[in-house]
């Protein structure tokens, strides 16, 4: 089986085959409980029209090569052809039936202002990043997300939407893109380019304190993927630039991914991973965590119920002597 005869496969009929049903329809996508990690409440969307699939839980997504290659842990494509060829005989051509639901968007209510909340900034200082620099980067969100209230640091993207951070919970707003800043006057030979909002902000409080084992980089732009699936919208815009300097994280996905940045823009894009090696990535190194330390996210689960304490006025609790 070819790359393009896999791809003409639905993913949809894919998933049924391998035994996962959508619990919902919202126009042309498809909601499911998550088939790579453990949730409580459908966060992985297909869209039936464009044949591609967004996991918001783990903020990855794209073809059916790319889901195999998530429920598989390999990123070797002969071996993705040949797992979905031998489930090929299983797959059928499924239509779904949904009572008819209103296309509501997952978070409602959203209300967008300065970061000042105590208890986000206090998880910023958590991660060791300098939160009166955080405060011109990020803003304050206050949303709704089924019945319930949140609050949360916001980084916006450039269509629109912002990832999602506070101490319990991991997200995004749709639309999912890629953050791009750009300084004023002159346009720049140079962009870094980051994996997530958490490592651009250690990048920029390391430069506050003159970490000298940071590159001396100045005047530069910033490109922040959000995801590594955002690879491909990170090119077009990194196509006017130069000089490309990639800080992905330490791990297979961020080797891959200045894999494919480096076969596109070979002769003028360097890797300084190398600068907090024995660091998962850049907050690790700010933090002084060693990559032996670094553990797994939590359940989306455990997060939403601790989200949602978070919510809630503190207990009183007297002092332990």
């Amino acid at each position: 089986m070819t790359i393009q005869e896999t791809k003409q496969i639905r993913i949809a009929d894919y998933l049924q085959s391998l035994g996962y049903t959508p619990v919902k329809q919202q126009g042309n996508s498809l909601w499911y409980k998550s088939p790579l990690r453990e949730e409580a409440e459908a966060s992985f969307k297909v869209n039936t029209e464009l044949n591609q699939w967004y996991d918001f839980g783990i903020g990855k997504g794209g073809n059916i090569i790319a889901l195999a290659q998530e429920l598989y842990f390999s990123d070797h494509v002969p071996y993705l052809l040949r797992k979905i060829a031998e489930q090929a005989p299983h797959i059928r051509p499924i239509s779904f039936s949904f009572r008819q639901q209103p296309s509501e968007p997952s978070f409602q209510q959203l209300e967008v202002g300065e970061l000042k909340h105590p208890a986000l900034l206090r998880y910023l200082q958590e991660r060791g990043i300098d939160t009166a620099m955080a405060k011109s980067e990020c803003k304050e969100l206050h949303f709704v997300h089924n019945g319930k209230p949140y609050f949360a640091i916001g980084f916006p993207n450039v269509a629109g939407g912002y990832e999602v951070r506070n101490q319990f919970f991991k997200g995004c707003i749709a639309p999912k893109d890629i953050s791009h800043i750009r300084q004023k006057g002159e346009p720049r030979e140079k962009c870094l380019v980051f994996e997530g909002m958490t490592d651009y902000l250690s990048f920029l409080t390391l430069r506050i304190r003159n970490c000298p084992t940071m590159p001396n980089l100045d005047g530069q732009d910033y490109v922040i993927l959000n995801s590594t699936a955002n690879v491909p919208k990170a090119i077009d815009v990194l196509h006017g630039y130069g000089r490309i300097h990639c800080l992905l994280d330490n791990d297979e996905a961020g080797r891959r991914a200045y894999q494919e940045l480096a076969v596109e823009f070979d002769g003028h894009i360097r890797d300084f991973s190398h600068n907090y090696h024995g660091h998962k990535d850049l907050n690790g190194y700010l933090c002084r965590k060693p990559l032996s330390q670094s553990v797994e996210p939590m359940k989306q689960e455990k997060q939403v119920q601790s989200a949602r304490r978070m919510m809630q006025p503190p207990k009183k609790r007297g002092l332990k002597m």
